[in-house]
């Protein structure tokens, strides 16, 4: 009886309440139930996008001869080194994924001054990703990419360089297939969104950091949640960045 008794008050004070799953927080188990909403979703249209296009009859672009253009580089020395800019926003990405880590570490150790850096450097990072795929969106969508005119055999030159310049949802001077350019606005516009709604959430952040609000609290845990989610953005961009670019 008194073992029966022993499992008995056992059992009721493991349902009890009050513990930690994991020894996360609340804020953070929601954090990452979202997450991995969210994993679902880019999947999904992941998958999609390699069914779309490795079921298709319609000819594909080739993504070394669309994505040539890079800042300075293109319009004076008129070079167009293929894929090049795309790394590099990768690069940038990766990179406040590390400045987010440190902020992360510095919070936690309360230091509120490292925290007010690297948030900042995560949160300049972020704006220069997203002003680099408004480049890149810019100069997809009026083309005229004299790169084109070798990718094409010489029957579809003049349907490329004359009545489809640029890409619209309906036609593009990439391919005949304007899936292409559908789908490379929905999946890099539906990512770039993230990356600005992060970049809008860690300024929040910051904002917070410098009036002190997290030191009052006594812990940082705001800067960690913030921290997966911008973690989360950037590892999604490498599985987008590997399917639509180098595949």
């Amino acid at each position: 009886m008194a073992n029966t008794a022993t499992v008995s008050t056992g059992a009721s004070n493991a349902w009890a309440g009050g513990k930690k799953p994991f020894k996360a927080s609340y804020g953070k188990l929601m954090m990452w139930f979202f997450l991995m909403s969210d994993a679902f979703t880019f999947s999904s249209l992941l998958v999609v996008y390699g069914l779309i296009r490795f079921s298709s009859s319609v000819p594909w672009a080739d993504p070394e001869k669309v994505f040539t253009h890079f800042p300075i580089i293109t319009e004076t020395f008129h070079l167009h080194p293929p894929l090049a800019f795309v790394g590099l926003m990768t690069f940038i990405l990766i990179a406040s994924s590390v400045t987010m880590v440190l902020a992360v570490e510095a919070g936690h150790r309360m230091d509120r001054k490292a925290v007010e850096k690297y948030m900042l450097w995560t949160i300049l990072g972020g704006l220069a990703f997203v002003s680099c795929q408004a480049y890149e969106w810019y100069n997809f969508i009026v083309g005229g990419h004299p790169s084109m005119r070798e990718f094409w055999d010489g029957g579809l030159e003049q349907w490329v360089t004359g009545m489809y310049q640029g890409a619209s949802l309906t036609v593009n001077e990439y391919c005949e297939n304007p899936d292409f350019a559908n789908l490379f606005f929905f999946i890099t516009g539906f990512h770039g969104s993230h990356v600005f709604s992060g970049v809008v959430i860690n300024f929040i952040i910051y904002l917070n950091v410098r009036k002190g609000t997290y030191d009052k609290r006594g812990h940082y845990e705001m800067v960690e949640k913030v921290g997966l989610y911008w973690h989360f953005v950037d590892l999604v961009w490498v599985f987008v960045f590997t399917f639509f670019y180098l595949v």
